[in-house]
């Protein structure tokens, strides 16, 4: 194969307009080859003497420079705004290449996914398994586009005051994992500086303390609260949530809702809704009075069985295409389309709910 440079890496060479029309600009490359004086770095380097080096050498090492120590700073520049992507697995005769998990997550909108309710907290789970497992194997411009979209999310917390306790659940495992990365930095298991990593540390200790310090302001209203409704549209409330915590933390509110937080047949629902029955079995917890223990037994069942996850909004995969997109459920009903350009008969019994471990899942080779 002929290469048409001295390295085939190289961007190529720099031009220059002149009166005499294009000419390639040198940087005394030829000279220093064929005199073979042996000529210093130290010395080209030298600011006491004549630099060999033009100006615009010169600025883009100095740019360079910066960038090392800035780069946290930037946003990332490969991130496009799409809807769908097609995920393929393998090079084909049609298409050559396969589709990555930090691809997918820069191209694919999760930027503007974070401003919808119905997607936080999908997008906010997303990033916590991210950054479990798999925040080694993303890309650099992957992993700038993460943090990105993990500022939006923690603003929009500290703005809204929405859901502070998953962001903070996001944030602790985030630190966790880079304070153990950040000691094998010589092993190469992370992309870029390791200053870069540092900062990015110290803005997450930031953002968690923020957080911590977070205090939600009392609204005062004239109007209904949610002790003067009646004591069995209180216990509907309660059985509406899917969310052990979210009981316990309403029940501390008044003593009314703490007795409807403790009822047995509530945290019997919650059981049925997170886990089998086969289950039940396996670890059975009976009370003094015989009775079966159900919050017990819910708390004992979620070390052994991962619960139920419950999004208002997901990704969906199509099947008969291999695509991955975000289905516009308002779109969908006015222009009866499924979100992406689909050839099957039947778009819609080829659509397949993805939860972000699903996610994760469909990049793994």
């Amino acid at each position: 194969m002929p290469f048409l440079g001295q390295d085939w890496r190289s961007p190529g060479w720099s031009w220059i307009k002149t009166e005499d029309g294009w000419k390639r600009i040198e940087f005394y490359g030829n000279e220093l080859r064929d005199n073979n004086n042996g000529i210093d770095l130290e010395e080209l380097c030298d600011e006491n003497k004549e630099n060999l080096f033009t100006g615009n050498v010169c600025e883009v090492v100095a740019k360079k420079r910066k960038k090392d120590f800035y780069n946290n700073n930037t946003k990332s520049q490969f991130v496009y705004q799409e809807k769908w992507i097609y995920v393929q697995k393998e090079s084909t005769r049609e298409r050559h290449g396969y589709c990555t998990l930090g691809e997918a997550f820069n191209r694919l909108d999760f930027s503007s996914a974070t401003q919808d309710i119905q997607r936080f907290t999908y997008v906010a789970k997303l990033l916590q398994l991210i950054a479990r497992s798999q925040l080694p194997s993303l890309s650099g411009a992957a992993q700038k586009n993460y943090f990105n979209v993990l500022e939006k999310i923690v603003r929009k917390v500290l703005e809204d005051h929405h859901n502070p306790r998953l962001i903070k659940e996001l944030l602790q495992d985030l630190s966790s994992t880079l304070c153990i990365l950040t000691r094998g930095m010589g092993k190469s298991v992370l992309v870029g500086n390791i200053n870069i990593w540092v900062c990015r540390l110290e803005t997450i200790l930031n953002w968690q303390l923020q957080l911590n310090n977070l205090q939600i302001p009392k609204q005062m209203s004239n109007g209904m609260t949610l002790r003067d409704l009646p004591l069995d549209m209180q216990n509907n409330i309660l059985y509406k949530f899917s969310d052990a915590c979210d009981i316990i933390n309403l029940g501390q509110a008044t003593p009314t809702l703490h007795m409807l937080s403790e009822d047995r047949h509530l945290w019997k629902k919650l059981c049925q809704f997170h886990f089998a029955e086969k289950q039940f079995c396996r670890h059975l917890i009976l009370s003094e009075r015989g009775h079966v223990d159900w919050k017990v037994m819910y708390y004992t069942l979620q070390k052994y069985y991962p619960k139920r996850e419950q999004y208002g909004d997901t990704l969906h995969f199509c099947r008969h295409c291999s695509i991955l997109f975000w289905k516009d459920c308002h779109l969908a009903l006015l222009f009866k389309e499924s979100g992406h350009p689909c050839t099957a008969n039947d778009p819609n019994n080829c659509l397949v709910p993805v939860s972000p471990q699903h996610f994760i899942d469909l990049f793994k080779f």
